[in-house]
């Protein structure tokens, strides 16, 4: 989870992350930032995130990307 923190905080300097921290209803990422975390995430973390994955409830919170990111690596 350190490394997912580190690339939020990477993409979106000055704010504090935590694990839930509501990203999208805070609006802290719009849908540009999104397709750069997802890029920043499958590289990272070597998972395939798919349009399927790109749904708000995946993306809600560290925590939630977090566990999307342990699903697709168990997946794989």
């Amino acid at each position: 989870m350190e490394e997912l923190i580190e690339i939020l905080e990477n993409l979106k300097p000055g704010v504090e992350f935590n694990a839930d921290t509501r990203l999208i209803d805070e609006k802290i990422f719009d849908s540009l930032a999104m397709i750069s975390l997802v890029a920043e995430l499958s590289d990272e973390f070597a998972v395939d995130i798919t349009a399927v994955d790109i749904v708000p409830e995946n993306f809600e919170t560290p925590a939630a990307i977090w566990a999307m990111i342990e699903r697709l690596a168990e997946e794989d």
